[in-house]
């Protein structure tokens, strides 16, 4: 669970993702499939040239910021987003690159601004929102097995 402080440093940059959020998400996955090559073939390259992909995430990264707090509200939509996780192949060893190579994005996109006290916050965060989708895709691999 996240304390109060993180809670609030994640609430304060909203607005920092709504204005950045696409630019951080494209940056992002150029900077992911470059650091991780290995990985590029769990992405649909269609979705990434149209802009799709780093949209839906930037409103993933977004809604999931303005719900820290409250995470169970996003449970439907990564319910939704699980399955396709798991129709691809995703699986728990994936969520320390992308959370890595987030960080980096933010960094890189939000500057100065992106402190050491608010990536500190980010990978805390991230690492409790990915364990909510490990949790939910674990349970639609072991629903399929």
């Amino acid at each position: 669970m996240l304390d109060q402080k993180t809670i609030e440093i994640i609430k304060s940059t909203v607005p920092a993702l709504k204005a950045h959020g696409l630019e951080i998400t494209t940056h992002f996955y150029k900077t992911m499939f470059t650091n991780n090559p290995e990985v590029k073939s769990l992405f649909s390259m269609d979705k990434q040239a149209s802009g799709e992909q780093p949209k839906a995430l930037a409103m993933t990264v977004l809604a999931a910021a303005q719900n820290i707090d409250n995470l169970g509200a996003l449970l439907p939509a990564v319910k939704k987003i699980g399955q396709r996780h798991v129709e691809v192949g995703i699986r728990p060893e994936h969520y320390p690159i992308v959370g890595q190579n987030l960080l980096i994005a933010i960094k890189e996109v939000l500057g100065d601004a992106a402190t050491d006290e608010v990536i500190d916050a980010w990978g805390q965060a991230y690492g409790v929102i990915a364990d909510v989708f490990i949790e939910v895709e674990k349970e639609i691999y072991a629903q399929q097995a």
